[in-house]
């Protein structure tokens, strides 16, 4: 198989990446062959799933534009992905070009190809760690030189909480980022969920498991209302992905009681 001239040396190409795989979900073109397989195998099942993801990113927008509107002025994306159109540091630095964001993902594609798209933007940066282990992600984080962690800081944690099992408690990472911060800092979380359909949520478990080897996390309301741990949510709550603070009907990519994600927002009081 012969690698893109985009690819960095040495990544995997005969297995699927989840920030890949949302990729192809979102018409990208930065994946590979077994990325669109597995993607495809996703939509043979649930048809309407690039909606799912279409309404993720929505929620990402709308939660940044929020964040700073609170006052927020520094973002973490951890789990960031491949860049595509409405990235965190083009809305927050629409609205307030100091505002600074600091991308983390585990998936070398995706930090290479967020590097790429930030040179000479000396506010925004990209790097390659594991929420997994919390002390070395912050720990790179400090020395990226973008975020103080002295100052309210925004993380984002859009679809990557349900990457991780319960086996590796992503409650304790979430709380680890709670005590990195400041108070007045927030978190964004988005989450897939079986609480609205949960025959299609079991179908795509099996093929994470089984087809794509990705290894999906749906839970229930409750569970994924338990990982916002010490943060307080605010209003409205954990609720599905179009249901939190929409903007207009073009937040609607998914109608009410069909959405396979939820969401919600913290704060560090």
């Amino acid at each position: 198989m012969e690698r893109p001239a985009w690819a960095p040396e040495g990544v995997d190409m005969t297995r699927p990446s989840p920030a890949r795989m949302y990729d192809a979900l979102l018409g990208g073109s930065h994946n590979f062959e077994v990325d669109r397989q597995a993607a495809a195998a996703g939509k043979s099942l649930v048809p309407d799933l690039p909606r799912l993801a279409l309404s993720n990113r929505a929620f990402l927008r709308r939660a940044v534009r929020f964040l700073v509107d609170s006052g927020v002025r520094q973002f973490l994306d951890i789990g960031s992905g491949i860049p595509t159109a409405g990235n965190v540091h083009e809305v927050a630095q629409a609205i307030d070009p100091e505002c600074r964001v600091l991308y983390v993902d585990i998936d070398p594609v995706a930090v290479a190809h967020s590097r790429v798209i930030l040179q000479g933007n000396d506010r925004a940066a990209a790097i390659e760690a594991d929420l997994r282990e919390p002390a070395a992600l912050l720990e790179q984080a400090r020395g990226a030189g973008i975020i103080d962690f002295t100052q309210p800081v925004g993380i984002l944690l859009i679809a990557v909480l349900h990457l991780m099992s319960d086996d590796y408690t992503p409650i304790d990472k979430v709380n680890a980022l709670h005590d990195a911060v400041p108070v007045g800092s927030y978190v964004a979380i988005s989450h897939l969920t079986s609480a609205t359909r949960p025959d299609d949520a079991a179908l795509l478990v099996e093929n994470s498991h089984n087809v794509s080897r990705i290894g999906l996390q749906f839970r229930s309301r409750d569970e994924i209302a338990a990982l916002f741990g010490k943060w307080q949510p605010i209003e409205p709550g954990v609720v599905e992905l179009p249901l939190w603070r929409p903007e207009s009907d073009r937040d609607q990519h998914e109608a009410p009681g069909r959405s396979l994600g939820l969401a919600g927002v913290g704060r560090k009081a």
